[in-house]
């Protein structure tokens, strides 16, 4: 990882996004998420008044995917891949995302993902339940309405399969030596419980690829979502609303980027090496308008950074927890 701070000061003649807009309407006619609006093929949403599932009318990974395999002498080999995709509507207002959500309605999210992890991993197929979000047409998100997304699939993904091979070998009774080496690096996140209370959850800002990228997991070791207690599950509901809170105040814009989880595959395997946590990636940069892009020396050699992790969390602290775009 190159750290190279001193590139912000560079002039910047590159692409500049367009910002996003400000507001959005409490319910849109045209948007195929809002409650009792059609979606393709005709399927009518239910008027829902909190969160709301189903299938995804586009998905990458479908269950009636045949079987079958090519393999060229081992060199080259290829398999299909069938899965299941849903789509999970955070609330029926479509002008809300996370940051803007009650810590009520952000703790029937945070439920509605441990049903999803637990319905769809108990099918003998599903081997891995991916959950994550999309924020911002910047992310690629083709819908401004907050959703979430899960993808099981019957492998495990080649990133996760990897932490399989590696964490059994630094596994702790409590927490993973991987967790627990750089543990004195990491700070509390902005918390939903009292300042009296032992903090519940961590960060790490040491070492992130993205500018103000974050890693959240459980200070007590917790394999996947369906593990964490109310009160943890509570104070995970706070700490998504301040974080995305601090992310909209940092550039005065509803802030893009990628949340995603990594729990235990759903195998039928205890896996306790596995240690539950959650990554935000964000691409903002120096503005509302200008990203951090992985191009060039990023994409053949390593990462670099355009700003220190300490600067990055310095910021993030510093814009407070209360709304302000």
């Amino acid at each position: 990882m190159l750290v190279s701070p001193h590139r912000t000061e560079r002039p910047w003649q590159g692409q500049v996004e367009k910002a996003a807009a400000h507001s959005q309407p409490v319910y849109d006619p045209e948007c195929y998420l809002c409650p009792g609006n059609s979606r393709v093929g005709g399927v009518r949403n239910p008027d829902y008044t909190s969160t709301f599932v189903f299938e995804n009318d586009f998905a990458a990974l479908r269950p009636d995917t045949p079987v079958d395999r090519c393999d060229e002498r081992g060199l080259l080999v290829a398999e299909s891949e069938p899965g299941i995709c849903r789509v999970i509507c955070f609330s029926p207002r479509h002008d809300l995302t996370v940051s803007r959500m009650e810590a009520p309605a952000l703790r029937q999210v945070v439920d509605t993902w441990i049903a999803q992890y637990q319905e769809l991993g108990a099918l003998a197929w599903i081997n891995h339940v991916q959950i994550f979000e999309n924020r911002g047409a910047m992310m690629g998100c083709s819908n401004p309405t907050r959703t979430a997304r899960s993808g099981p699939t019957t492998r495990c993904p080649t990133s996760r399969a990897r932490n399989r091979t590696r964490k059994p070998r630094t596994r702790a009774p409590s927490t993973p030596a991987c967790f627990a080496t750089t543990w004195r690096w990491s700070a509390p996140p902005p918390s939903a419980s009292s300042a009296a209370t032992p903090p519940l959850w961590r960060w790490f800002p040491f070492g992130p690829v993205w500018p103000f990228e974050t890693l959240l997991l459980p200070v007590r070791h917790s394999t996947a979502l369906d593990e964490l207690t109310a009160t943890e599950r509570d104070d995970l509901a706070g700490i998504l609303k301040r974080l995305t809170t601090r992310y909209d105040n940092l550039f005065q814009v509803s802030f893009p980027y990628s949340l995603g989880f990594h729990q235990r595959p759903t195998d039928g395997q205890a896996h306790p090496e596995w240690h539950f946590h959650a990554h935000f990636y964000p691409p903002l940069l120096r503005s509302a308008t200008v990203r951090k892009f992985l191009v060039g020396y990023e994409m053949l050699a390593m990462p670099q950074r355009d700003i220190t992790p300490e600067a990055a969390a310095a910021r993030l602290r510093e814009v407070g927890e209360i709304h302000a775009v």
